[in-house]
């Protein structure tokens, strides 16, 4: 039984390229993003966005049987 060591490809061998690679993709400099100011002002960060009244708001209490 002789193996022919040229055509084919340690498996240890590839897993260890592969996950050598897949560290150096995900390299923290590939997740700098450049920093944005907030776009809103005071005001519109303190109105109030949750409505009571809302139809998804009845319905998610109505399918699961929250009393009024």
């Amino acid at each position: 039984m002789t193996q022919d060591s040229k055509a084919k490809v340690d498996r240890r061998r590839f897993l260890s390229v592969l996950g050598v690679s897949a560290g150096a993709a995900a390299s923290p400099a590939a997740f700098v993003a450049e920093a944005r100011a907030d776009s809103e002002t005071n005001d519109e960060k303190r109105k109030a966005r949750y409505r009571a009244d809302s139809e998804d708001v009845k319905a998610f209490y109505r399918t699961n049987h929250y009393p009024k």
